[in-house]
Parts: C-alpha cells; sequence; structure tokens
C-alpha cells in the first residue's frame, strides 16, 4: 500500500479539512506525510526601490504564512503519531510544483482537496486539482 502521503495545502477550509482526513489515513495505513505548499509570487513588476520593499514584505509575509500552516500540519501528525515533514516552493504554477514535489520527495499518492481559494469556479474539483490529476503519474486522492 501507500508509504508516503504528499498533503499539498493552501490554507482554505477544505484544506484544512483535508488535512485531517490524510493525517488519519496516514496513521491507519502507517504511511508518513509530507506537507506542502506552494507560495503565490509577488503579483506586481517592480519598477523603483520602494517596489523592492514592498516585494520584500510581500515576500516575508508570504514566508510566515506558508510556515505557519505548514507548522500546523506538522504538529497535528506528531500528536497522532504520524512522521511528517514540509516543504514549500513559490510558483505561479502551483500544479506543477505539487507534481515535482511528490517526484522529489519520493512520494507514492498525493492527498489534496477538491477546491481551494480560487473561490465558485471550480466547486466541483478545482483547477489546481484538475491539473495535478491530469499530469500526475501516481495515484491523487482527492478530498471533498
Amino acid at each position: 500500500m501507500f508509504k508516503h502521503v504528499l498533503l499539498p495545502t493552501d490554507g482554505s477550509d477544505l484544506s484544512r479539512r483535508a488535512t485531517d482526513a490524510a493525517i488519519k489515513f496516514a496513521k491507519s495505513i502507517g504511511a508518513k506525510i509530507t506537507a506542502f505548499t506552494c507560495m503565490d509570487e509577488y503579483p506586481f513588476l517592480q519598477s523603483s526601490d520602494s517596489g523592492h520593499q514592498t516585494r520584500k514584505t510581500f515576500k516575508e509575509h508570504a514566508e510566515a504564512d506558508a510556515r505557519a500552516r505548514l507548522n500546523q500540519i506538522v504538529a497535528a501528525a506528531a500528536t497522532e503519531g504520524v512522521a511528517c515533514s514540509s516543504d514549500m516552493t513559490t510558483s505561479t504554477s502551483p500544479y506543477r510544483d505539487i507534481v515535482e514535489a511528490a517526484t522529489r520527495h519520493g512520494c507514492d499518492v498525493i492527498f489534496m482537496a477538491s477546491h481551494g481559494r480560487r473561490g465558485l469556479a471550480s466547486l466541483l474539483v478545482g483547477s489546481e486539482t484538475q491539473k495535478v490529476l491530469t499530469h500526475c503519474t501516481i495515484p491523487v486522492l482527492v478530498y471533498r
């Protein structure tokens, strides 16, 4: 069965519920987890030194939020006795980073929410989830 679960998260409510389910799933099969998040890139072009400061502030806040999300997952997994590491990247294509993270960490399954923060356009299966399903060569468990 599965030995290493990649758990992507974006901090949405459904993603947090998927985290709880993934930890229970991993515990039930004796698997370890790698929690993963992909931060957004700075959304504006840099045009001056003040823009650089804004970019720096944006990056610091994004990293702090990402680390907090990942640390919550690591702590929740530890409480359940599940080994858990974490990883994060910055990208405009989260699905690519999710697939690459699964490969990089030797994961044999991805456990992810059906949709995240992207709104009503992706209620059934989110655009990033759909892209992971399309481009991934390992099993993907979609939590709804």
